[in-house]
């Protein structure tokens, strides 16, 4: 009898968690899709999300992109202040679909994360970080 109540409590502890996680799930779809383009602004000074990413070159290498500022804000200022502030060489590389990309040598997601958030190039909101 006691086994059988243990059985019973588990079936029902596990009933209940596929049906919070289901409704988790259904509660997650009403909400702003992360993939979609962000066009207005809500008081950063930057139209959408900036997008802070590392990418691995080759063996050791790797470099840190900065994508989604402001191309108001005069990037060769914020490359340059970046440059000397971290040590490391970096360059502005324009691309027709996705504007304009600071590219920096080694891994500065949190030395650029904070640095953006510091100087309030953007809001905290709309700051997005990837990598490994």
């Amino acid at each position: 009898r006691v086994h059988g109540d243990i059985l019973s409590v588990y079936f029902f502890s596990l009933l209940l968690f596929t049906f919070y996680c289901f409704m988790s799930d259904l509660i997650n779809f009403q909400g702003k899709d992360p993939f979609a383009d962000d066009s207005e602004d809500v008081g950063g000074k930057a139209a959408g999300n900036v997008h802070i990413r590392v990418q691995q070159r080759n063996g050791r290498k790797c470099i840190t992109t900065v994508q989604g500022l402001n191309p108001e804000l005069d990037l060769k200022a914020i490359l340059k202040e970046i440059k000397k502030n971290f040590c490391c060489n970096g360059s502005i590389v324009s691309d027709p679909e996705l504007g304009t990309i600071i590219q920096i040598q080694g891994d500065q997601r949190d030395n650029l994360r904070k640095f953006v958030l510091d100087e309030a190039l953007v809001d905290k909101s709309k700051l997005k970080i990837h990598g490994f």
